[in-house]
């Protein structure tokens, strides 16, 4: 059986004949990993096991604080920030547990924006066609679990940016309900709708991450029979602009699960996703939150460049007055209990992930309105979780050239359940 060290050897060392040209990762912390490892074999050998990540390789997004070094959410800006003090609390709890930490994962800047170029550190290319966008604001994160130089990768999940990159990497991402894992140490963009989740190769491993990280006892995930299960389709709005192999592909995931008993009905939530979108007519919850956080170099002028496609939502949110703000997260309120009414008819939601597969760095970098449609697009349905309060699944789609997911989606707190029917759509679909 590989040693531990053996395995993280061998990706250090695919790391170090591409250093010139690494756009993945940020940092590598090889030496602390090396120890991590070789204390995971030490254990394995006197039969002691901290627990299912016990020697387990993850990488962490840059926004998470390690203790001793500037946390710079990719942005050079925060290249010479503070230290921080100490490392941020899922950081602890992955260390605890026997996590090997590699290095930390590029990011858009400040973890806005969905398509994964990032001015300052590069663009890492596509786990599947490295010509092709990774998605953000996970950007790395997507691409190490797609790549395979990290088991799990931890990112962040605001409007879509872990499920996002899973789906055009081909991995699995988990949004968990807001507030199930602490944001202690993590950089913010908005306390409303920030989430921390894991990337990984299966559903069963981003259970053991999330409970990880929430606090929880690690069990094995049980798969919940589709039999008899209820799963909502929102067509409608949703559905609009779905590239065809996508919406094929979605059309035979639903069908087998029906296939293994499951009811699959449409549900309408047009309605609601309308009342959202008027409430943030002005401008979204993240980036008005997201202003506060950012609102003295907004006023001052930034020292270092920032990505305009950065700067420029967050300048414009700086100018809403706090009434409208209030407004909104009062609205959203309103919005957030119609939803978990609604959804009281089903066990979970079926939509794709985002409805298209990447498109090519070079055309998101040649052609502004292009981007910003696209950007439109990879956000439209994994922000409705965030939005709604809700927690989410995507899962690699067979059946497509280039990678595209399944989105499964639950109500607030309903985490487990929806690991667990994750679980068994996993099985089907790769059965």
């Amino acid at each position: 059986m590989q040693s531990v060290r053996d395995r993280l050897e061998i990706i250090l060392s695919r790391l170090a004949n591409r250093a010139a040209d690494e756009k993945v990762y940020v940092k590598l912390y090889a030496q602390a990993a090396l120890a991590a490892a070789d204390a995971a074999d030490a254990r394995q050998r006197a039969g002691v096991c901290l627990g299912p990540l016990d020697g387990v390789v993850v990488s962490i997004k840059d926004l998470f604080d390690v203790a001793g070094e500037p946390t710079r959410a990719g942005s050079a800006m925060l290249a010479g920030a503070q230290p921080a003090a100490q490392d941020a609390a899922i950081v602890r709890r992955l260390r605890q547990a026997g996590a090997v930490i590699l290095g930390k994962t590029n990011m858009t800047e400040f973890a806005f924006t969905a398509i994964g170029d990032n001015l300052h550190y590069g663009t890492p290319g596509n786990a599947a066609d490295a010509s092709l966008i990774p998605g953000g604001s996970s950007s790395g994160a997507g691409v190490a679990v797609g790549e395979g130089s990290s088991q799990i990768s931890i990112g962040s999940d605001t409007g879509g940016s872990v499920r996002i990159p899973a789906s055009l990497n081909g991995v699995v991402g988990f949004k968990p309900t807001a507030r199930r894992v602490p944001l202690d140490g993590a950089f913010p963009l908005s306390a409303t709708l920030d989430s921390i989740g894991p990337l990984a190769r299966s559903v069963a491993d981003c259970a053991v991450a999330d409970a990880i990280m929430a606090g929880e006892e690690p069990v094995p995930l049980q798969p919940i029979p589709l039999a008899g299960l209820r799963i909502g389709v929102p067509r409608g709005r949703l559905f609009d602009d779905t590239q065809a192999d996508v919406a094929a592909a979605f059309e035979a995931c639903t069908s087998q699960m029906e296939r293994a008993g499951a009811r699959v009905a449409d549900l309408s939530i047009d309605d609601l996703i309308g009342g959202m979108r008027a409430a943030t007519m002005r401008a979204s919850i993240a980036s008005m939150e997201g202003a506060e956080v950012h609102a003295d170099w907004l006023a001052t002028g930034a020292s270092v460049p920032v990505d305009p496609h950065v700067s420029g939502p967050l300048s414009r949110a700086l100018t809403v007055p706090a009434s409208a703000y209030i407004r909104t997260i009062r609205r959203r309120a309103e919005l957030v209990a119609a939803m978990t009414e609604r959804l009281q008819a089903v066990d979970a939601l079926a939509l794709p992930t985002v409805p298209m597969v990447a498109p090519s760095i070079a055309a998101m970098a040649g052609d502004e309105a292009l981007r910003d449609r696209t950007e439109g697009l990879l956000l439209r349905n994994t922000q409705v979780a965030n939005q709604f309060d809700l927690c989410a699944i995507s899962l690699p789609m067979p059946g497509t050239k280039l990678p595209a997911g399944l989105m499964l989606v639950a109500r607030h707190g309903h985490d487990r359940r929806l690991l667990g029917i994750a679980a068994a759509v996993e099985a089907l679909l790769s059965g």
